[in-house]
């Protein structure tokens, strides 16, 4: 009998040996007291929390050996966790600890055993929450960060859409109208501007001053208010010009030059634009500035590409390009006539990322020459539309056809 009970002693201690082990291996502190919060057992973690050596800590009240704070007031001991998990009145709670060197966030939770003496133990489960509550704090604050930013976000969207409606009317209100074309005898001129969604500075114009037909065509580089506002400078600064018979291709360029560079200075922008200037009278056609090619096409459908590029400079960047400045001149007939646009055509992608081209844009013209400019300019449209497709306007698209009568 003595023997089976050395036995059983021994096996009891290997048990407890492994879950003291076990136990001591895991993350979180374990203590267990007896009824008054005396400390009869608890892990390797407990006497890591607490900073002190195992035999120390045992037959110790649990009560001074951790003392807890919680909201910045100090916990009484009739309120630490271990007298009200003897009550049975404990739910897993939060508390502030302090350790030798910094300040930790503990999560205590525990469970009261009852003997069949009547006796009570309390069993405490305390988990360091430090790091995760800080994980948890910066998240707030980067939340709180968020959506300030995002407020901040939907205002400057809301004032981006209001000065992109600005642009979008002042692009519209200096086009010329249908009727003023109509009255130009000599040609048949169809225009064509389509804002992009995020609107660009393109800018078309026609203007007659006694027998002389002045036509400007240009992008300005950027997108919103200041693009738009440096176009309606353009269109005032050519219909100045204009009107004061300035015939001199040269002259024309660098005095609107000299005056948009200055604004630009005034206005602290880095704007500029492309600008190509065409003057024509009795089948006369002069071509100066630098802009995309100017397409020529004869009665036959026969196209002639003008490399722009030598013709002037971007208009804003310099304030003296008068050197740089020539001209192109071109004698068109009966039928022949001249096709005008702007980057948002050749430039436009579908959903494969692939342009539309300036060879599909000479075939389309050229299939369609006998039409009028009008039904031209449709077609040019229709197809330009058609390749895009579902894909994102990115940029204006501008389109001038005009023919010889």
């Amino acid at each position: 009998m003595e023997r089976d009970l050395a036995i059983i002693v021994r096996e009891l201690r290997a048990t407890l040996g492994k879950m003291e082990l076990a136990l001591g291996s895991i993350d979180e502190a374990i203590v267990w007291t007896g009824e008054d919060a005396t400390i009869q057992w608890c892990n390797t973690r407990f006497d890591q929390l607490v900073d002190k050596l195992h035999i120390a800590i045992l037959g110790n009240s649990l009560l001074e050996l951790l003392p807890l704070t919680r909201q910045g007031d100090m916990v009484t001991p009739v309120n630490h966790p271990v007298v009200a998990v003897l009550q049975n009145a404990y739910r897993t709670t939060e508390y502030e600890f302090q350790q030798v060197d910094q300040p930790l966030i503990l999560e205590i939770s525990g469970a009261c055993l009852e003997f069949k003496t009547g006796e009570r133990a309390a069993v405490l489960t305390i988990r360091d929450v430090t790091e995760r509550k800080r994980m948890e704090e910066t998240l707030i604050l980067a939340n709180q960060e968020i959506t300030a930013l995002n407020r901040k976000l939907e205002a400057e969207n809301l004032r981006m859409s209001a000065e992109l409606d600005v642009t979008r009317k002042l692009q519209q209100m200096i086009l010329p109208r249908s009727e003023e074309l109509a009255a130009i005898a000599s040609l048949d001129i169809a225009g064509f501007m389509e804002p992009a969604d995020e609107v660009g500075g393109d800018y078309y114009d026609v203007l007659q001053c006694d027998e002389v037909i002045t036509i400007g065509i240009g992008d300005v580089t950027g997108h919103g208010l200041e693009s738009g506002i440096l176009m309606v400078m353009t269109q005032t600064a050519v219909r100045t010009l204009s009107e004061m018979r300035e015939a001199d291709p040269v002259k024309f360029l660098d005095t609107l030059n000299r005056a948009i560079y200055q604004n630009i200075q005034r206005m602290n922008s880095d704007r500029s634009l492309t600008l190509a200037i065409l003057n024509y009278a009795d089948h006369q056609l002069s071509i100066s500035g630098q802009h995309e090619e100017t397409l020529i096409v004869r009665a036959n459908g026969a196209i002639e590409r003008i490399n722009t590029k030598n013709l002037g400079f971007p208009i804003g960047l310099d304030d003296a390009i008068a050197p740089f400045i020539s001209h192109a001149s071109i004698r068109l007939e009966s039928g022949d006539g001249i096709v005008l646009y702007t980057d948002g055509i050749t430039e436009a992608e579908n959903l494969a990322g692939e342009q539309y081209g300036i060879e599909r844009l000479c075939g389309t013209v050229a299939q369609n020459w006998q039409m009028t400019a009008e039904e031209i300019k449709q077609r040019v449209i229709a197809d330009v539309h058609h390749h895009i497709d579902e894909q994102k306007i990115f940029d204006d698209i501008t389109l001038l056809v005009l023919k010889q009568k």
